[in-house]
């Protein structure tokens, strides 16, 4: 019941639980639609997901790219 109350409100039991998100998460991830795409990712097959981190990282070599061009 807690893990569909968490999934609800997504969220994780832990908070609930204890009011605290998971530490590592939170200090790193503010944006929370971006999070939600993450935790999205992390139910993907191994293939997907390491399709996803090729574009993740194309798209940050490009960027780095551009700016030591500007």
């Amino acid at each position: 019941m807690l893990q569909r109350l968490a999934a609800a409100l997504d969220t994780t039991t832990d908070y609930i639980m204890k009011g605290a998100e998971d530490d590592a998460v939170a200090t790193q991830l503010t944006d929370i639609e971006l999070l939600k795409q993450f935790k999205q990712v992390e139910l993907m097959n191994a293939e997907d997901k390491n399709l996803i981190k090729t574009l993740i990282d194309a798209f940050l070599t490009k960027r780095q790219v551009q700016q030591l061009a500007q």
